[in-house]
């Protein structure tokens, strides 16, 4: 009986040592890893401070609901938390640079039959240390704001006004600034 009982032994003893090994090289090998939504964004930020955004068109009313739309997005799509204190891991620095309508199509009368509303915006988003955290794809380390134009359509003639299709075009444009908050593969 002993005979038996030492090469049981032996594999109970080396069946231990291989989970343990594997156990050890699995929690190892990954504890770096990250997986689910927030792995798209950075790890070393955790909360970012939106002022409200600047506007250099003749709307006074367009800054403010762009920023609001900024923190809608930033706060149901990212991991990370947006705070009122200057001194957060982030800031999210946006300009409104024009607004614009273009008249598409026009009735016999010349009455807008369809238009396009166009925002266009800068955004640069910087750590605390001053660094640019926002990875351009066109132009990697450019170290540059980025610019972005976003359009929507418009038609009278269906009951749809101007501040409706602005409404859309500011959160078309707003999702597109918190998309470049996502890291690059």
């Amino acid at each position: 009986m002993n005979r038996i009982v030492k090469p049981i032994d032996a594999i109970v003893r080396s069946m231990l040592l291989l989970g343990i090994t594997l156990s050890l090289s699995i929690i190892g090998g990954c504890s770096l890893y990250q997986y689910g939504p927030s792995s798209l964004y950075r790890s070393d930020v955790r909360t970012v401070h939106v002022p409200i955004v600047r506007n250099e068109t003749f709307r006074h009313d367009l800054g403010p609901r762009l920023s609001l739309a900024i923190v809608t997005e930033i706060e149901s799509r990212t991991p990370f938390k947006v705070v009122s204190d200057p001194g957060a891991d982030s800031t999210l620095l946006v300009v409104l640079t024009s607004e614009n309508k273009n008249v598409l199509s026009e009735t016999s009368s010349d009455d807008p039959r369809a238009l396009d509303a166009t925002l266009t915006a800068r955004a640069d988003w910087v750590s605390r240390q001053g660094e640019k955290l926002f990875q351009n794809t066109v132009a990697p380390n450019s170290g540059s704001v980025i610019s972005f134009s976003q359009d929507s359509r418009l038609v009278p003639e269906a009951g749809q006004s101007i501040d409706t299709a602005m409404q859309a075009t500011i959160e078309k444009l707003a999702q597109r600034i918190v998309s470049q908050m996502e890291l690059r593969w």
